[in-house]
């Protein structure tokens, strides 16, 4: 879906819009963010309206910056995570979460991250870069930051600030000859446009038109193929190996080779490189979720090779499935016992218990990842998800509470603690403060979950109690 201008939306949506522009005029920034949040909730696509939200969010904090300690101390955000879990499937949800971050923490670098993946997998190349810009202005030599940053501005037609930024990072790492490539392409790509390539592709001339030199066509034609194409990755392949032969310590060189077999899908090949690096550096942890996502990608590109059509199909998925989980569990738990201290990887392997229905051992993990400041909330939350589901409701009901003692605002993650604990006090058969719980939603959010639901129905005298779960 392409980025909205205001005269592509509804009339409602236009006089929304101009409340929050009277809003933010009148300094109410509390009244603005808010209007603009509800808007970009249903039209992600009106770019105006994210411009006017992100003025609001920085205006209502204050020039002065989060400092270095905030800003990366608020990517342990659990909206984040959630973001995350949403990129793949559904951008425009990780797009909502993030905002949501923002809101109170516009400063935050990691959330931008997320927020510009969103956007360009979402196609809104326009959002994407409102937040690349600001992140590349306080990390300026951040290598992925600054390529998504330039591949987008030329994907939006700004091909020569794109260019700019290329060309600086290729002076940062002369060695890197994937970014070397990707200028080339940046290069013949706007070269094509100014030759009238557009007009080509609007099915207006012909291409001899457009380049009277046939062997000019051929070579440019070659240099504006997607770069990730498997050719040009195994021809990168042969000139990244052939250089390593020169230069057998160079550790970047050797990561950028697996990285490539990985992208052609030879797993096994990529893997022998990532352990070339597990032998020659110290422990790094970014390696190892390098390597364990590469697995996990391997036995995902197994199941998708799989016939529908043969008989045992079912038989062989649900195998694969089962494979998957065994060694996402089994990897967890063994970088967890390899670093016993970091209590990140304590929550994310209570997580996988949880999800696995091993609840006694998620309570053991989430009950020492609480003991971490960013992650305290979420573990309290998913503690009281194990005892809930374990039928210790009271238990659930203090830990919910617990929770909430140390939430500050009323965001999505408020609402899902304050949905729990009504879910809990409803299982012990208290109703009554169950229906408290569910009031304090409704309030401010009548669409949350099946909360509309459970106080129409009491206020009508009907059974308020529904299927919902923490």
């Amino acid at each position: 879906m392409p980025e909205k201008s205001i005269g592509e939306l509804s009339r409602a949506w236009r006089d929304q819009y101009e409340k929050g522009r009277v809003a933010f005029e009148k300094s109410n920034m509390d009244y603005a963010i808010t209007i603009f949040t509800q808007i970009l909730e249903k039209e992600p696509a009106f770019f105006e309206c994210r411009q006017a939200l992100r003025a609001s969010q920085f205006k209502r904090a204050g020039t002065g910056g989060s400092g270095f300690f905030k800003k990366m101390l608020g990517s342990a955000n659990p909206r984040l995570m959630q973001a995350q879990m949403h990129l793949r499937n559904n951008p425009q949800e990780a797009l909502s979460d993030v905002e949501q971050v923002l809101n109170t923490d516009p400063n935050n670098l990691a959330a931008h991250k997320i927020l510009a993946d969103a956007a360009i997998a979402a196609d809104f190349p326009k959002t994407a870069i409102l937040s690349l810009e600001i992140v590349y202005k306080q990390a300026p030599r951040d290598r992925d930051v600054a390529y998504k940053l330039a591949t987008t501005l030329v994907k939006s037609g700004q091909a020569a600030r794109g260019e700019a930024i290329m060309s600086e990072l290729v002076r940062q790492y002369p060695e890197d000859m994937e970014m070397f490539q990707a200028l080339k392409d940046l290069s013949a790509n706007r070269t094509l446009k100014e030759a009238g390539y557009e007009k080509l592709e609007g099915g207006q001339g012909s291409y001899r038109d457009v380049l009277k030199d046939e062997k000019q066509s051929v070579s440019l034609e070659q240099e504006h193929r997607e770069h990730k194409s498997e050719d040009v990755n195994r021809k990168l392949i042969g000139e990244y190996e052939a250089k390593l032969i020169q230069e057998p310590t160079n550790f970047r060189l050797i990561r950028s080779i697996a990285e490539l077999y990985a992208k052609i899908n030879e797993f096994d090949r990529s893997l022998e490189y990532y352990q070339r690096l597990t032998s020659t550096e110290a422990a790094d942890p970014s390696l190892e979720r390098a390597m364990t996502d590469l697995k996990v990608r391997k036995l995902d590109h197994v199941m998708a090779q799989l016939d529908p059509n043969t008989a045992d199909y079912a038989a062989q998925a649900a195998q694969l499935k089962k494979e998957k989980q065994a060694f996402v569990l089994a990897d967890a738990r063994a970088r967890a016992e390899r670093y016993p201290n970091d209590l990140q990887l304590r929550f994310e392997l209570g997580q996988l218990y949880l999800q696995a229905g091993r609840i006694g051992e998620a309570i053991q993990e989430f009950q020492k990842a609480q003991n971490n400041p960013h992650r305290r909330i979420a573990s309290l939350f998913h503690l009281g998800q194990c005892f809930f589901q374990r039928g210790m409701n009271d238990l659930a009901v203090r830990t919910f509470q617990n929770a909430l003692k140390e939430k500050v605002g009323f965001d999505d993650e408020r609402k899902e603690l304050i949905y729990a604990l009504g879910c809990a006090f409803d299982k012990m058969g208290k109703k009554e403060e169950a229906m408290e719980q569910f009031k304090l939603i409704y309030e401010v959010d009548i669409g949350y979950r099946d909360v509309g639901t459970r106080v129409d129905a009491y206020y009508s005298g009907g059974d308020a109690s529904a299927q919902g779960s923490p």
